[in-house]
């Protein structure tokens, strides 16, 4: 496509699931600027910490630009002929179970759509799964085995209308902000709203609370079988809903009449006053949203707990009416639009089975396909099992980094390296997935991508391209595509351009519907390439012509509008369209506005006799910990990261606020350890060890301890949290359980610590434990060692033999303490900084003197020193990524009087760009009052 450079362009966000509207902007000298859709209905122009930062992260730094085989550099007709000889090969003498997909939340709907119909239609086999069965797989169990179908019933309008919002196992502070800021919005011009977090730790989406429920890790089956109970032993239930629309009442409540507070109390680790207060406010209630998330699906018992949650909506009517539903919050920017396209190993496309014979029969003759797969292929953990013991022996990995996130990720690499034929379609050069691939395809990055998202409320959006492609890379679907017609399949895969393969998408959620589904955008299923370029968003359904589809309504201030499309949302064949370029932007209609499309207020769901199923759900214990591991270990984000860091660790601003990786720990737990703040411990399980930073918080609950996702090979020595996770999943849904394993955590005896500032990327760092973060002029190390070194050899090893300048060095040899300086010219080129305790040393100011003029000696000085003179305030952690203000700065400025995250953000600016840290803020300016009242 032709990419405009003088105006800005209309996409999305490429990160969680909330499915942001952005603005991008190429400047005549090439520099990229990014702000928030102001007319994007997820987001009204909000962002993120990490969507304002976007334009950091697309640079050409460690870019996979051209294809590769075993490390040499090849063109696309040799690795695409070796790519599709080899799978055909392997099927031919193995079956075509002996061959594999695994794709990713990070592919658009038509990459994804492509890769799942050639390898359930035209290879034959089920085994194609997404790194979304780690994120929402639970979700889906749970919705089918409710409604008979994949359908989230309400939108983010509910977040905004309701008056209850219970948030289960979802920080939303920081892994979906803009959904944070929305509520946080309603609630300043409805101060009555109520918030409940249900949360083991006390995350900043505390803030926004009313109410914490620091429940015991797994004790959600207990707590919402419980509310069942007690809504019916209160009679706080809707029977005429109950009696018209579902079926299994009587028995889920049978299921848990045996349940009484005390017994809940005891699965769940709260008090039985806690209790009786939040289910008297949910009983007392109508207009509540259950919002929930990770805490929820990545459990053993997740999919119960889905069932258990949406069973108290049922019970009480509230589902696909305004302000009230169970909200299942996605973590990737397309997660959605995978499940559309049937990208998990157990669907087929557009929400049809594969277990059904007739469903496999209509989308065989809709794709004229050789072979529908006609049982379900390998989920997550089951494919990368199989590829340890052989049975897989070809692979391909699309835009996900296995080694890192899935559970025993130690086994996953040693799979994987054995595979004997391993692809990977990849942006970056290098990951520790990338490094074991056989063939490496370089992929489009966001910025050159062009195709369509669906997010978390139903809502599809397109994300275009502003930038040219660069080296040779190339667009998902059309390596998948190139591919399939090598292997024979070319009059299937003959698409033109994302356009016509999201018209055959669209086509085929038509097909044979008449209503029959949930997912239905028939209305699109001619789009021209024009109309497809300047495609508004939309929320499905979106069918063809009014039909009776499910029971829906609009929004409060649309119902009217809505009942006439068959209460479901615009039936309009014409799709609504914008020109891509936001100086046109006009939105009038009101569904572009955010006001939603529901599902099943009245009813009518997708299961057979067009009712809602009740799921009877007996809580069952949970309990991992034993002597040798004492201690439950949380997994999960923090607010600037993403993933694997391949694209947020480009990124110096987002780097700032949590800059290695840690682990936050109780400060009893701390103390029966012999932990103390800032050491280094090892975190072990009984698959692996971690080294990480003790972050001792009262924030964490105690026996518990949490560390982050994010850190890999890449950017820290020891880091990579997925190798202590159980290969263990939920029974029905398959996703793993990543927040319950006994864990213990020791500290890690070193005899040194230090930091370094450098100017170039270390090309090895010899430490026990180091972690590597990016600045604005360079790089951040933190490091520590159980063993001493020269440290003038290891000091100009870390920078580079070849190196040369002027250094400056002090070494106090009996007291262990080394520092260092090397300027080029008056530029620095390094400098480190090595104790026997944590380092004393101004890590801000430090990171500032690698972007500052060095001519003067006293200057140079200082920088060994590790502190500025006079009274400059240390920073401190960084809480606002935006303006890089520090906790005490905001420390100071409270002390001065500014005593209101208003005040603070009128004095530093911080809070007043994208609002992530406002909850830091806000807990800062607190801790300083409690601090006054003592």
């Amino acid at each position: 496509m032709k990419i405009d450079e003088a105006r800005e362009v209309r996409t999305t966000c490429p990160y969680c699931g909330v499915g942001c509207g952005v603005l991008a902007k190429v400047a005549a000298d090439g520099e990229v600027t990014v702000r928030g859709d102001p007319d994007h209905p997820a987001n009204f122009g909000r962002l993120c910490s990490k969507g304002s930062a976007l334009a950091e992260t697309i640079d050409l730094d460690g870019r996979l630009l051209y294809p590769e085989i075993h490390g040499r550099r090849t063109d696309w007709n040799e690795a695409l002929d070796l790519v599709a000889s080899t799978f055909s090969q392997t099927i031919a003498e193995h079956g075509p179970d002996a061959v594999a997909f695994y794709v990713s939340g990070q592919l658009l709907t038509e990459d994804y759509y492509l890769a799942n119909k050639l390898m359930k239609g035209f290879i034959g086999s089920a085994n194609i799964d997404t790194n979304s069965r780690l994120c929402m797989a639970s979700s889906v169990a749970g919705h089918r085995r409710a409604f008979g179908s994949d359908t989230v019933p309400g939108s983010y309008e509910d977040l905004e209308l309701a008056d209850l919002i219970v948030l289960v196992g979802s920080n939303l502070a920081w892994c979906h902000p803009v959904l944070y800021q929305r509520i946080a919005a309603a609630r300043e011009k409805r101060p009555d709203m109520k918030v409940v977090l249900i949360d083991p730790r006390r995350t900043m989406t505390a803030d926004i609370a009313d109410m914490h429920l620091a429940i015991a890790p797994d004790g959600d089956v207990a707590l919402f079988t419980g509310l069942l109970a007690y809504l019916g032993q209160h009679n706080a239930l809707d029977r005429t809903y109950v009696t018209a629309h579902t079926t299994g009442f009587e028995q889920a409540l049978f299921a848990v009449s045996a349940l009484d507070l005390a017994g809940v109390a005891a699965a769940t680790g709260l008090g039985e006053d806690e209790l009786v207060s939040f289910y008297s406010l949910f009983a007392a209630t109508a207009k509540t949203v259950t919002v929930y998330s990770q805490g929820v699906n990545q459990s053993s018992s997740g999919t119960d707990k889905v069932n258990a949650i949406i069973n108290c909506h049922l019970a009480t009517g509230r589902i696909g009416k305004p302000g009230a539903g169970p909200f299942s919050v996605t973590g990737q920017p397309n997660a959605m639009g995978g499940r559309e396209v049937g990208g998990l190993a157990n669907m087929l496309a557009a929400h049809m089975e594969i277990e059904n014979s007739e469903h496999r029969e209509r989308v065989q003759r809709f794709w004229s396909a050789p072979a529908v797969a006609e049982k379900p292929g390998l989920k997550a953990v089951e494919m990368f099992q199989a590829v340890a013991d052989g049975r897989i022996k070809a692979l391909w990995i699309m835009a996900t980094n296995p080694v890192d996130s899935m559970p025993d990720a130690d086994a996953v690499e040693a799979a994987i390296k054995a595979c004997p034929f391993v692809v990977v379609s990849d942006v970056l050069a290098k990951t520790d997935t990338v490094r074991h691939a056989h063939v490496r395809l370089p992929a489009a990055a966001w910025g050159e991508k062009d195709g369509t998202v669906t997010n978390s409320e139903r809502r599809i959006s397109r994300q275009r391209a502003f930038l040219a492609t660069p080296g040779e890379a190339r667009a998902d679907w059309w390596i998948i595509a190139e591919v399939a017609k090598r292997m024979g399949f070319g009059e299937a895969f003959s698409h033109p351009s994302p356009a016509d393969v999201f018209a055959e998408h669209a086509a085929l959620s038509a097909f044979e519907n008449d209503g029959a589904r949930d997912f239905d955008i028939g209305a699109y299923g001619g789009v021209d390439a024009e109309t497809y370029e300047d495609l508004l968003p939309f929320q499905w359904p979106a069918p063809a012509s009014p039909s009776p589809l499910r029971g829906g309504s609009g929004s409060a201030s649309s119902e009217a509008r809505q009942a006439s499309r068959g209460g479901v949302g615009d039936a309009s064949p014409t799709p609504p369209r914008l020109p891509r370029l936001a100086a046109q932007s006009s939105l009038a209609d009101p569904a572009l506005k955010g006001e939603g499309i529901r599902f099943f207020a009245n009813g009518n769901f997708y299961t057979p006799d067009g009712k809602a199923r009740f799921i009877p759900i007996r809580p069952v214990p949970q309990t991992r910990t034993n002597e040798k591991f004492p201690l439950i270990l949380n997994t999960g984000r923090v607010r600037d990261h993403w993933h694997t860091m391949t694209r947020t660790g480009k990124s110096p601003r987002l780097s700032q606020h949590l800059a290695e990786p840690f682990a936050e720990i109780h400060p009893a737990d701390a103390q029966h350890f012999g932990i103390g703040d800032a050491d280094i411990v090892r975190v072990s399980t009984a698959h692996g060890e971690v080294l990480v930073r003790a972050l001792v918080t009262a924030r964490q609950r105690p026996g518990s301890v949490f560390v982050p996702m994010h850190w890999t090979d890449q950017f820290s020595a020891r880091a990579r949290v997925d190798t202590l996770v159980a290969p263990i999943t939920d029974a029905i849904s398959g996703q793993p359980a990543s927040k319950n394993v006994a864990a213990r955590v020791e500290r890690f005896a070193a005899v040194a610590f230090g930091f370094a500032v450098l100017a170039e990327r270390p090309a090895a760092i010899d430490a026990d434990y180091w972690s590597l973060a990016r600045c604005a002029a360079g790089w951040r190390l933190e490091f520590a060692l159980k063993a001493g070194r020269d440290w003038p050899v290891s000091a100009t090893s870390l920078l580079g033999a070849d190196v040369q300048g002027e250094t400056l060095a002090y070494h106090d040899v009996a007291g262990g303490h080394y520092r260092f300086a090397r300027f080029a010219g008056s530029r620095l080129v390094g400098a480190l900084y090595l104790a026997p305790k944590p380092v004393a040393v101004s890590r801000s100011w430090a990171v500032e003197q690698l972007s500052a003029d060095h001519a003067d000696r006293r200057g140079r000085l200082a920088i060994v020193a590790g502190r500025p003179g006079g009274n400059r305030v240390e920073l401190g952690a960084i809480v606002c990524s935006c303006f890089g203000v520090g906790a005490n700065q905001i420390a100071e400025a409270v002390r001065g009087g500014c005593t209101s995250v208003e005040a603070i953000g009128a004095t530093l600016h911080a809070g007043t760009n994208c609002g992530s840290c406002r909850a830091e803020i806000r807990t800062i300016i607190e801790a300083r009052r409690l601090q006054a009242a003592e």
